[in-house]
């Protein structure tokens, strides 16, 4: 008795071992993101020479630099679609991996002067270019190496990652903190996180080093189809795709920056909640996140990625003012409540837009398409966000309004869902 001969392995079962590589890379991006954050009074201190105008600064070279983030994906999208995801991966990381070494060497106010600020904002908008194309980057990997009907819930795992390296820079920040005194915290011990960041991107860069190209390109490669010129292509073939990609990333942008990141300065501010106590239910908030987002992934594969948005475009709507109100005058428990609620909207977004907006796009100028809807998105719904929440808050006086900026986008953003073509795989 003789067997066929065995099927050959689908171009789509790229190992696992890749997957789960490119997945975690996202750590990197917002251990970085969210480690410059918490540690912005310390170099407003070591590079600006400290006061007031000092942290401004500081802060406002993080919001210059994430200028810079929109540049990097057209740059890194292009080289994604023209010499392969694996390519891109690797050039991305490279190039975080050296910005964070270097922003751990840099010379201080205290030596060098003013030149000190220039240099470090000149490394953040490297770092700013370099993770501009990392996220959709990587979920586009994900999305062409996952099996068909698990799709959602693998790209989603870029989302949950970029929780985990949120917690990390949270928790080593909180270390360094804790264990040194303000001498040594400025003296040396602001450059640990840096050099940990610096070291956690060399390892995921040496591991991106093994992974397989995607299929799709492979596929590409072999057909002849890999495009010469993937952003003027998109533009002109898929524009359409481009404004749904947009819309959708505009509703993961909002509830994230205004729903998560800006909670905390909302907390202190408005919620008469302490310092510790805000950066406490920030944690739980985290946790929730990594918690549901691998759980809206999973079930946007079992019942479609439009109505998973409806839903959550609908709760975006509704529940946010709510939300706000509660932890302006609400109890802890009641805080935390609406913090956690908050937290798995944007976890919800995050993780079902992540397919979404990817497959929208034919695998001939993905990286581009992403780069341009997903990219500038962000740019004008996340960066700034949480300066105006803040804005409106104290010139109102109605502590509800960052919930209303929510579910203005919401509701705009509803009808372009409700005319979603449904692209979850069903075979």
């Amino acid at each position: 008795m003789t067997h066929p001969d065995p099927a050959p392995r689908p171009a789509s079962a790229t190992p696992t071992r890749s997957m789960i590589v490119a997945g975690l890379s996202t750590v990197v991006e917002w251990y970085d993101f969210t480690l410059y954050l918490y540690l912005a009074t310390v170099l407003s201190r070591v590079f600006f020479g400290g006061g007031e105008s000092a942290l401004l600064a500081t802060l406002a070279g993080f919001a210059v630099s994430y200028l810079m983030r929109p540049l990097g994906a057209l740059c890194f999208g292009h080289l994604g679609d023209r010499f392969g995801r694996r390519y891109m991966l690797l050039a991305s990381m490279a190039l975080m991996t050296a910005a964070m070494l270097a922003t751990a060497l840099l010379p201080t106010f205290d030596s060098i002067g003013a030149s000190a600020g220039v240099l470090l904002l000149l490394l953040r908008c490297v770092m700013a270019f370099s993770v501009g194309g990392e996220y959709t980057g990587v979920v586009a990997y994900l999305l062409e190496t996952a099996p068909p009907r698990r799709r959602g819930l693998v790209t989603s795992l870029a989302s949950a990652a970029s929780e985990v390296g949120a917690l990390l820079a949270v928790a080593l920040s909180a270390l360094t903190v804790a264990l040194l005194s303000t001498a040594q915290l400025d003296g040396w011990g602001w450059r640990i996180p840096f050099f940990v960041g610096a070291l956690l991107a060399g390892v995921i860069l040496l591991a991106r080093s093994t992974m397989h190209e995607s299929p799709e390109f492979e596929r590409q490669q072999a057909e002849g189809t890999v495009p010469t010129s993937p952003i003027r292509d998109t533009w002109r073939f898929h524009r359409a795709a481009v404004a749904r990609t947009f819309a959708i990333s505009a509703l993961g942008s909002i509830t994230y920056y205004v729903g998560i990141t800006y909670v905390p300065a909302f907390l202190g501010s408005a919620g008469g909640v302490s310092e510790s106590q805000a950066l406490w239910l920030s944690t739980v908030a985290a946790v929730a996140v990594i918690a549901v987002t691998p759980l809206a992934g999973a079930l946007s594969d079992k019942v479609g990625r439009r109505p998973v948005l409806i839903g959550l475009a609908l709760l975006s709507a509704l529940l946010p003012l709510t939300m706000f109100g509660l932890m302006a005058e609400g109890t802890v428990v009641q805080v935390a409540m609406a913090a956690v609620v908050l937290a798995c909207l944007a976890g919800g977004v995050s993780a079902v837009a992540a397919p979404a907006t990817a497959e929208q796009f034919p695998g001939e100028g993905r990286l581009s398409g992403l780069a341009l809807g997903v990219t500038m998105a962000t740019a004008f719904f996340g960066g700034a966000t949480p300066l105006l929440a803040e804005l409106l808050v104290r010139h109102t006086g109605w502590a509800a309004a960052p919930g209303a900026m929510i579910a203005v986008v919401a509701a705009l953003v509803l009808p372009v869902l409700w005319g979603l073509r449904e692209t979850r795989p069903t075979t």
